[in-house]
């Protein structure tokens, strides 16, 4: 083991007291700690019945995004083999707010703190015969603690962006040893697989693709709750605005207001909790903009009015009512899903921070997909796509076809998981 591995052992425990320390003034790490109070006893609780009938897999995802990776992923295991068991582990609250509840699991729980002593009690306890990372959020003494109880670990969705930090020397040295670790690396990309080859001089890496194309795909199937709108919208150009936050709502208000005589709008808000529902209440009220809560439709509904989406469970449904898309979160840290609008093949609108979405990064290299920097701009791609059905035709085939040449990764990933079952 390198010595970097040995002092991230050792200089852990001083990591976390200091994260202590500043939880004080935290509360978000406030919150990460009390979650995590008197965890293992909690875990041991959710195991006490737990019986593997014939293989257990830990799945372990940092939140919901990158458990929907895994998702489709875990229901062909069960598919194929309904005796396997399936633990779930999450970072964040969201994560596990959301799917703690996960029918296809045995076991849903917060991550413990990496502490090497949390570290063997967890494995004991789940006994994993194969530990699948999500992506990118790796835990160093709970991999070697797995490692050495004979679990094979994978890591499926690996991608290695141009400017990520994993090129930094001391790091790279670091994440060298980590992913040495891994039985088998599945990449999103050939790309990303020459890089983890050239990078960190592994050859357990392959091109799996990317289980999220098949995810959306499956999901785009199910059509139930927008059957119920689209007789109101029939004959209608739809733009479907999914995931938005304050700012994405100012700039999409004021482009709306100059195109909405032929433009249908449905707003799906990334928060539907009161008072952010409230907010966008007040936001159209101040643009004089008629609109209607979802939760409180009337049966005399108008099209020419907005349309709220005050629940969540919809978007991606309600993606397949749209001629276009808007997605939520350009405007902040970084772009919302973009391949939940790009399944139904219809153009795809989004702002300025998309760097860390590869799939956003390629719909605009391929023309699938138009980057909007400001209200100007979005008022501009609206009107374009309106008046010229043959390009937005064009946009929408392009997008519709970067899923579709995509899908099939759950399988080759399932039958890695499979094989690899067998030889434990």
């Amino acid at each position: 083991m390198s010595v970097l591995v040995i002092l991230y052992s050792i200089f852990f425990p001083f990591l976390t007291g200091a994260a202590r320390l500043a939880a004080l003034g935290s509360p978000k790490i406030r919150t990460y700690f009390t979650l995590r109070k008197h965890l293992i006893a909690q875990i041991e609780q959710k195991l006490y019945a737990h019986q593997c009938h014939s293989f257990c897999v830990w799945v372990h995802a940092a939140s919901v995004g990158e458990f929907e990776q895994a998702r489709p992923v875990i229901e062909r295991l069960k598919q194929q083999d309904p005796a396997c068991s399936i633990v779930i582990s999450f970072q964040s609250p969201s994560g596990y707010n959301i799917r703690k509840d996960y029918p296809q699991a045995d076991a849903v729980f917060y991550h413990p703190v990496d502490s090497p002593g949390n570290a063997r009690k967890l494995v004991k306890l789940v006994k994993p015969d194969i530990v699948m990372i999500m992506r990118y959020d790796f835990w160093l003494n709970h991999l070697l603690a797995a490692r050495k109880y004979g679990a094979k670990l994978i890591l499926v969705g690996a991608v290695l962006q141009d400017h990520s930090i994993y090129f930094k020397p001391l790091v790279n040295r670091f994440y060298r040893q980590v992913f040495q670790l891994f039985d088998q690396i599945c990449t999103v990309t050939e790309n990303d697989r020459q890089k983890f080859a050239r990078t960190f001089g592994t050859n357990k890496a392959l091109t799996a693709g990317d289980p999220r194309f098949d995810q959306v795909w499956n999901r785009s199937r199910n059509r139930k709750e927008q059957q119920k709108l689209k007789s109101l919208y029939r004959g209608k150009t739809v733009l479907v605005a999914g995931s938005t936050w304050a700012k994405d709502e100012e700039i999409l208000l004021t482009a709306y207001r100059q195109a909405h005589d032929n433009l249908s709008l449905i707003m799906v808000p990334h928060e539907t909790d009161a008072n952010n529902i409230h907010r966008i209440e007040t936001d159209l009220l101040s643009h004089d903009i008629d609109y209607h809560l979802l939760t409180k439709l009337p049966e005399d509904f108008s099209p020419a009015s907005v349309l709220v989406v005050d629940a969540i469970g919809f978007l991606v449904e309600l993606y397949a009512l749209a001629d276009i898309a808007y997605v939520g979160g350009g405007f902040g840290i970084n772009v919302h899903n973009t391949l939940e609008p790009a399944v139904y093949g219809i153009p795809v609108l989004f702002g300025p921070n998309h760097h860390n979405s590869p799939e956003a990064e390629a719909l605009i290299a391929l023309k699938g997909a138009t980057e909007i920097r400001n209200e100007s701009e979005l008022e501009q791609a609206i009107r374009h796509l309106l008046s010229d059905t043959e390009q937005r035709k064009k946009q929408g085939e392009i997008a519709g076809r970067y899923v579709s040449e995509r899908l099939g990764a759950t399988e080759t990933i399932t039958g890695m998981i499979m094989e690899l079952a067998r030889e434990s």
